[in-house]
């Protein structure tokens, strides 16, 4: 079902306004004149090795390792971007190579 240029608008609007409120709202709570809390502290340490952890199990949900290729593809990705990422420390150079080579592999090599 198309939208109507009012409805398209309104989404859009509400979107970036979203969108703003999400990006402000830490730089008003978290002042420089307050301390932050020990809780907030210790999720900022915590959730990003969690959420990468759960990206990488959903990722590789579905993958077989009882039939041939055997899940090669998939291991020699995720060994080539943890081995980038521990030599070069750059997310988007980890995650950009091991996406080729993994496509690369899928379309050419594990055909």
């Amino acid at each position: 079902m198309p939208l109507s240029p009012l409805q398209a608008v309104a989404v859009i609007a509400t979107v970036v306004a979203v969108t703003v409120c999400c990006r402000a709202l830490p730089f008003l709570v978290f002042r420089d004149d307050r301390p932050v809390s020990g809780l907030v502290v210790y999720l900022g340490r915590i959730l990003p090795f969690a959420i990468i952890s759960i990206l990488v199990i959903y990722c590789l949900r579905n993958t077989s390792f009882t039939a041939a290729p055997f899940g090669a593809p998939e291991i020699i990705a995720v060994a080539l971007a943890a081995a980038i990422h521990v030599w070069k420390r750059n997310n988007l150079l980890s995650i950009g190579i091991s996406t080729v080579v993994y496509m690369f592999l899928l379309q050419v090599v594990f055909v």
